[in-house]
């Protein structure tokens, strides 16, 4: 007998909030802070703490600004970041637990957030700028912190938690 893969249910809504919780978050963070710039040209950074700073610049490469590309590259790169989504998409749907459902519905939700703007703009806004007195990491964005928090957490979860997985199983 054919087993139906049945969409609409539960998971279904729980992973289309989460991709819209953190797509919707990642463009209101890039609008406010792209206007805000916009109009006080004069200012290159905004101080938000001692280890962190609101700064501003567009970002050509892939994340974190790594490689910066230009043209050919760079709609190749764009390309292979849509096959990604998609084929998130297909692990969003085969998930079997709600822990994965969620976590990757995060890295789907911030990786549509920036490409979206790589569509868009031909370029992603970056604009985090965490640092510990002159040592800086690399600049980014919330979609990127969806990102990296999606990811971590379902390692943490696979990796450091077997006994959390043996017992949902």
């Amino acid at each position: 007998m054919r087993e139906k893969i049945v969409l609409f249910n539960k998971k279904f809504f729980l992973s289309i909030l989460t991709i819209l919780f953190c797509f919707i978050l990642d463009r209101i963070s890039k609008i406010y802070v792209i206007k805000f710039f916009v109009n006080n040209k004069d200012i290159e950074s905004y101080y938000v703490s001692s280890n962190l700073n609101i700064i501003f610049l567009w970002n050509k490469g892939i994340a974190f600004g790594l490689l910066q590309l230009e043209n050919v590259v760079y709609h190749l790169i764009s390309f292979l970041i849509f096959i990604i989504i998609l084929f998130i998409f297909y692990l969003i749907i085969k998930a079997e637990k709600e822990y994965e459902t969620i976590f990757l519905s995060c890295i789907n939700g911030g990786a549509l957030g920036n490409f979206f703007d790589r569509i868009y703009y031909q370029s992603v806004p970056d604009f985090i700028d965490f640092h510990i007195n002159n040592y800086h990491w690399f600049t980014f964005n919330v979609a990127d912190v969806f990102i990296t928090f999606g990811i971590i957490m379902l390692l943490f979860f696979d990796i450091k938690i077997p006994n959390f997985k043996k017992k949902n199983d």
